[in-house]
């Protein structure tokens, strides 16, 4: 038997008319080196059936509790027909990228069926070049990141040739309780509400002061040092930023029409680019979003004079729970430094903010946000958490934005033959984190960025590309060609986070 977890639960009470809670990836695919035909709906439908087993994700539905007094149970479908999650489309010309970030955003707006497995496929074809793209979604409840990530790994192959590979002659099955047993544990979870409350509430207590919000209350800092020397643990090196989100044009409310757009940037010059800065790539990656996103807003006379707010989610699922469906994460909250001109100078910032939040989170990982889903009971979120979530996008947005990166395989990998020549990720808008979502994923050499907004705040979301690779050749001229060590010498010194990063 599994129940859904809090967090889980609120990805499913997010959605409304205009939020649609899926996370999805978008993979170019060349079949050049696949047989005539490889790539189409039957084979990718063949290839789904003989490896449904490795991705338990996919053959799970809700089972949900009457009247939402509790939260759902997953519950597997026997003999699932992969068949009918899985559809195929051409386009009619083109075939370009405009015209494909086109179709897909139309395909993301749409709710999943939450009487089937939270999942979707779209094959499409008709791309210039020759090439086949894959639309795969799953419901955010299901997957986070990580295991979204591994999911995909399941049905790839490291040669064009696919691997066999043999299903276990038996399973256990997932099974959700029967009513009474339902209803039994909504009583007993109500009937104990009350202390999870105030569980949660002391637990959250030691975060005030890194929580968006409240970080800013008078006193928030006092409370979180004073609950944290009570809970036994260290005194915090520094003190944290402010996490007061200024006002954009792309918070607010939000509509349900969307924009996508990707692309790639060479991993070798983030590298380059962080190995010259003492910096992370994760540092580097932020960095290019910070100064696409000052672009952008300057365009538009709309720059704030002080650094917007990024939630950036953290992966903290364990190898033990590599097979756990739903979500394994948690979220850091820091400033990214919109607000300085100098590109050097904000990686330099951008360095020195990431570790400090990371040494924090090393030292206690933030459970804010799960301790945050768990304290109202199950029928109250479900009716209240979409409503909330737009007030508040309305009163005083938390954050303005999501950032994310995660990691993948540097080898190239290859889907029912063809090479898979890109990734790019898409995740979830919501009123209260923005209208604009940015999401990377490094693949075989390259950072494969996808980029969600939403048409009514930012309709120009290719602009928010062409800013990125911007700043990257931004970031190159700041550093001279690798010397006879193959070492990279910074134009003027080094920028002082490389002793930071490495203590």
């Amino acid at each position: 038997m599994r129940q859904l977890t809090a967090l889980d639960a609120q990805f499913l009470h997010a959605e409304s008319a205009t939020t649609a809670a899926h996370v999805a990836g978008l993979a170019i695919l060349d079949p050049a080196c696949s047989s005539p035909g490889a790539v189409t709906r039957e084979r990718l439908v063949g290839l789904l059936r003989e490896r449904l087993h490795l991705a338990p994700a996919l053959r799970l539905r809700l089972a949900t509790v009457p009247f939402g007094l509790d939260r759902p149970y997953w519950t597997e479908v026997p003999d699932l027909d992969v068949a009918g999650h899985i559809h195929e489309v051409t386009l009619a010309g083109p075939g370009d990228d405009a015209q494909l970030a086109e179709k897909v955003a139309r395909l993301h707006e749409r709710h999943l069926d939450r009487t089937r497995p939270l999942w979707e496929m779209h094959l499409i074809h008709g791309l210039t070049g020759g090439r086949v793209a894959l639309y795969a979604k799953v419901h955010h409840c299901a997957i986070d990141g990580v295991s979204g990530a591994e999911l995909l790994a399941a049905l790839l192959d490291l040669t064009p040739e696919p691997r066999s590979v043999e299903r276990p002659e038996s399973e256990p099955r997932t099974t959700a309780p029967g009513l009474a047993g339902m209803l039994a544990g909504a009583v007993a979870r109500t009937v104990l509400q009350p202390a999870r409350t105030l569980y949660s509430l002391g637990r959250m207590a030691t975060e005030l002061d890194t929580m968006p919000l409240t970080s800013a209350l008078p006193g928030a800092r006092q409370v979180a040092a004073a609950t944290r020397m009570i809970a036994g643990r260290a005194p915090e090196p520094s003190e944290p930023p402010m996490l007061t989100a200024p006002r954009t044009p792309f918070n607010g409310p939000i509509g349900a029409e969307r924009r996508f757009s990707y692309g790639s940037i060479p991993l070798a010059d983030v590298k380059r680019v962080a190995r010259s800065a003492g910096a992370s790539v994760n540092d580097v990656v932020m960095t290019l979003c910070a100064s696409a996103l000052r672009a952008w807003l300057r365009e538009r006379d709309a720059l704030p004079d002080r650094p917007l707010i990024a939630a950036v989610p953290v992966a903290v699922r364990t190898a033990s729970a590599r097979d756990v469906v739903g979500n394994q994460i948690s979220v850091m909250v820091t400033p990214i430094p919109t607000d300085l001109a100098c590109p050097r100078e904000r990686l330099r910032v951008m360095a020195g903010t990431m570790l400090t939040a990371k040494r924090r989170f090393a030292g206690a990982p933030a459970a804010w946000l799960g301790e945050l889903s768990s304290m109202l009971p199950s029928a109250v979120t479900t009716l209240a958490t979409s409503a909330v979530f737009r007030l508040a996008s309305i009163v005083l947005p938390p954050i303005n934005l999501i950032v994310s990166n995660v990691p993948g395989p540097q080898l190239p990998l290859y889907l029912c033959g063809a090479r898979v020549l890109a990734y790019h990720p898409m995740s979830v808008l919501t009123d209260v984190s923005g209208g604009v979502n940015i999401t990377c994923f490094s693949y075989d050499g390259s950072l494969d960025f996808g980029i969600l907004s939403c048409a009514d705040r930012v309709a120009d979301v290719w602009r928010l590309m062409g800013h990125l690779r911007e700043a990257m050749d931004e970031l190159l001229e700041q550093v001279e060609p690798s010397g006879p060590s193959g070492r990279l010498d910074p134009v003027a010194r080094p920028l002082p986070v490389r002793e930071m990063v490495s203590a």
